[in-house]
């Protein structure tokens, strides 16, 4: 079985987001740019509700959310950047109180990781970077290009919530193409 890979390529990111608004669909946007800039697991992601994100009181979107992650039990804050408020604003108009995030219109309810699957591969797929990419490549791409913007894999260890640093250099998805970029790079 192939390991989930990240998305490696700047542009196949952006090619990647810009599939979801070429769609016209901004429940899917918002769940691709949640979990490609918050590093959160796709059932994490699943688990929030409009009240996580949105201050229906003041109108407003909360800067940041507080979540206990659903494997690791652990609690975590994480700041919404630019990116993920302004998806925010355009899904606000499908947001309500007390409903899920990322609903399914017909049930109420919030998508399943396996409708979140095929709408991450269905994407993947239409801009040919359907390589191993799954809902947890969005995670994995988080933190392949904060290592590669000199992130230090401590951060991302704690970011990541793992036991250990092998856990995150697996994620980091160093691939032979890093290692040679090193070599070739190095000058005296």
């Amino acid at each position: 079985m192939a390991l989930t890979q990240p998305i490696r390529n700047p542009k196949d990111v952006q090619k990647f987001l810009n599939y979801f608004k070429s769609q016209n669909n901004p429940r899917n946007y918002l769940l691709a740019t949640l979990g490609i800039y918050t590093a959160l697991r796709i059932s994490d992601i699943l688990n929030l509700s409009c009240d996580d994100v949105y201050d229906f009181k003041k109108g407003t979107i909360n800067k940041s959310i507080t979540i206990v992650e659903k494997k690791s039990k652990k609690s975590k804050t994480i700041a919404l950047n630019k990116k993920i408020i302004a998806a925010l604003k355009t899904y606000l108009p499908e947001a309500a109180p007390g409903k899920p995030l990322i609903i399914n219109q017909q049930t109420g309810k919030s998508i399943s990781r396996i409708q979140a699957y095929r709408i991450i591969r269905t994407a993947a797929e239409s801009i040919n970077i359907g390589h191993n990419v799954s809902c947890h490549s969005l995670r994995k791409t988080f933190g392949y290009h904060s290592w590669q913007s000199g992130v230090s894999p401590v951060i991302l260890m704690e970011i990541y919530n793992h036991s250990s640093m092998a856990i995150t250099q697996r994620y980091l998805g160093v691939s032979q193409d890093d290692l040679n970029a090193v070599y070739n790079k190095l000058a005296f």
